[in-house]
């Protein structure tokens, strides 16, 4: 009976949950109060991703957000990490040391430096693209040269003529099977084009007229 009063004495609340007396089921607000066990896995499922992913960012950047020695040299280890199960297993253990950064309120950090990386990446991605398609029209169309200077005035335009033609000479026509081989200035081409390109506020010339 002692027993039996202690447990239900405030210093040892009942375990059990709380039922509704309405429906003799346990009470919902209980339940909303946990994280379900999905929920769990999926925030521990996305800190090892954003880990895998701060392993992919240069030393220095890594070093600039500030870690604290365990987490730095956790990332250290799983980059340096060959084999397929002992890299699973170290980035578990980076996820749940992300986890204890996360809990100490350290983790916004290395969300953001990942995601100025990433975005770096993309914008990187998308001049090359860029350049590529401009070098694709240049080589196809005398037309295209001038929407270039259009979009881009301050081009060394005698430099870029050179290049179209003798990228347009170079040029051998496709084998069977294969594709068509360019030469020097179809690559020396597409550097120029990419170079003006990543200036800072290209093409924002016809805007400011």
């Amino acid at each position: 009976m002692i027993a039996s009063a202690l447990r239900r004495s405030p210093l040892f609340p009942d375990a059990r949950p709380r039922l509704n007396t309405e429906t003799n089921e346990p009470d919902d607000d209980d339940a909303s109060e946990r994280p379900s066990k999905t929920a769990l896995k999926k925030a521990m499922h996305e800190l090892q991703a954003l880990g895998e992913a701060l392993m992919t960012l240069p030393d220095a950047r890594i070093d600039a957000i500030g870690l604290d020695e365990s987490l730095r040299d956790a990332v250290r280890t799983a980059q340096r990490t060959k084999s397929h199960e002992g890299r699973r297993r170290q980035i578990q253990y980076l996820g749940k040391l992300m986890r204890r950064t996360q809990d100490a309120g350290g983790i916004e950090p290395i969300r953001e430096a990942v995601a100025s990386f990433q975005l770096g990446h993309a914008k990187d991605a998308l001049a090359l693209h860029e350049a590529e398609r401009w070098r694709a029209e240049l080589l196809a169309s005398d037309d295209a040269l001038t929407r270039w200077t259009a979009a881009h005035p301050r081009s060394d335009l005698q430099q870029l003529r050179s290049l179209i033609r003798s990228a347009r000479k170079e040029v051998v026509p496709e084998l069977p099977g294969g594709a068509a081989r360019h030469g020097r200035a179809y690559r020396e081409l597409f550097q120029q084009l990419r170079s003006v390109l990543a200036e800072p506020g290209h093409g924002e010339e016809e805007s400011n007229d």
